[in-house]
């Protein structure tokens, strides 16, 4: 006679293996949306495309005489620049490397003449030439602003400048 084995209980039937798919896809996607925005962080740390349009809707930068205001283009230095303006501190000095009559290109530098002392630097939000002279006229002894505008205002500033 064979041997009788009762049949199994409803619960104690093998579960069927696990599949893995979907959840090496999940993860797969999070690593690489935690890498993009690692990198874009990066990039935007790093400065971007720091040359925005003149007057277009990415920004402005501008240099002007505490006498009458004249707006110019933008201009920065390369984005990996220690000399970037982005980086100047009250009491360091910069100087124009931009045409007389154009794009202001400031670059930090060593103090001296043809240069432009930091006397006041304001970050935050500016929106062009009135508001970066109202915000350096309680300066005393300013001669020029710089400010750069651009669509994120915690990249704005406004240099008040003493020309040396």
């Amino acid at each position: 006679m064979p041997d009788y084995e009762p049949p199994a209980s409803p619960g104690a039937e093998p579960l069927p293996a696990r599949r893995r798919g979907p959840l090496v896809a999940v993860l797969g996607i999070v690593v690489f949306l935690t890498l993009g925005a690692g990198a874009g962080a990066l990039w935007f740390r790093a400065g971007g495309d720091e040359t925005p349009a003149a007057s277009g809707p990415t920004g402005t930068a501008s240099v002007s005489s505490a006498e009458p205001a004249t707006s110019v283009g933008p201009g920065m230095a390369a984005p990996n620049s220690s000399a970037n303006p982005r980086f100047v501190e009250v009491g360091q000095c910069v100087r124009n490397d931009g045409p007389a009559d154009g794009t202001p290109e400031l670059l930090i530098t060593e103090c001296g003449p043809q240069t432009y002392e930091v006397l006041r630097r304001v970050d935050g939000p500016t929106t062009g030439e009135k508001d970066a002279a109202a915000k350096c006229a309680s300066v005393g002894g300013y001669t020029n602003w710089f400010f750069f505008d651009s669509d994120l205002d915690a990249l704005d500033f406004v240099l008040c400048l003493k020309q040396r």
